[in-house]
């Protein structure tokens, strides 16, 4: 198992995941994060661990260009984060996919519609073709042609669960995030969701950054990183 203090692999040119020199600051709280480097390689799995309140969803928020960096360069498969939030929004919505901790399912859409979401961003135009893999990719995780039509808000968890991966994966993206999808879970549960969740990063070649305050979940991931050794933080309190 790869650790944090161990370097990439030589092969990895050009990280899916690039953060240099990163600094942020919220002007309302004071609180400040600073990144060294940082990278992820192409197709690796990478765990992030921290407390609650250390300031992982904020190191989440810059890697996807949710928040914009104050100073520094981070970049996506060697495409610089653009400043405009109009720019980032584009990139991310071309190239990674978002896990978040509530899954963030429209409830009145259905199980399809929310799979589908990404494309309204500019991730690839809706097509049958699109369409036709947000089925295939909803029934290769369990969720049957029967719910593809029903509200989300009828669905149980672990349905919820399997739509928000759906919806991270569908056009296969450069990266995958996932902000603490796992805390509500028991350990049954939580490692049935991890299964389904490696299977599908694999299957799409995607890099998968998770961050969690739980640390038997990093015994999975081929590097498995604490939140302090890659970003200083100070002052106040983190998002």
């Amino acid at each position: 198992m790869i650790r944090a203090s161990e370097p990439m692999p030589a092969a990895n040119i050009k990280p899916t995941l690039a953060m240099s020199s990163v600094g942020f600051t919220y002007p309302s709280t004071g609180f400040a994060m600073q990144i060294d480097r940082f990278d992820l390689g192409v197709g690796e799995r990478v765990f992030l661990r921290g407390p609650s309140g250390s300031g992982k969803t904020t190191f989440l928020s810059l890697a996807t260009g949710l928040l914009a960096a104050d100073t520094g360069e981070i970049s996506i498969t060697g495409q610089l984060m653009p400043k405009r939030a109009a720019g980032r929004d584009a990139l991310r919505a071309g190239a990674i996919g978002i896990i978040h901790q509530q899954f963030n399912l429209l409830p009145y859409l259905d199980t399809l519609s929310n799979v589908l979401l990404p494309l309204a961003f500019g991730r690839a135009a809706e097509s049958k073709d699109n369409i036709d893999d947000a089925r295939d990719l909803l029934e290769q995780l369990g969720v049957q042609a029967h719910l593809h039509n029903v509200p989300a808000r009828a669905l149980s968890v672990g349905q919820q669960q399997r739509v928000a991966i759906a919806r991270a994966l569908l056009g296969k993206p450069a990266l995958v995030v996932a902000d603490e999808p796992t805390s509500a879970l028991d350990g049954e549960t939580r490692d049935a969701f991890l299964d389904v969740l490696f299977t599908c990063v694999d299957d799409a070649r995607s890099s998968l950054l998770m961050v969690s305050h739980d640390p038997v979940i990093g015994e999975r991931f081929e590097r498995a990183i604490d939140l302090c050794d890659v970003a200083q933080i100070s002052m106040g309190q983190a998002a």
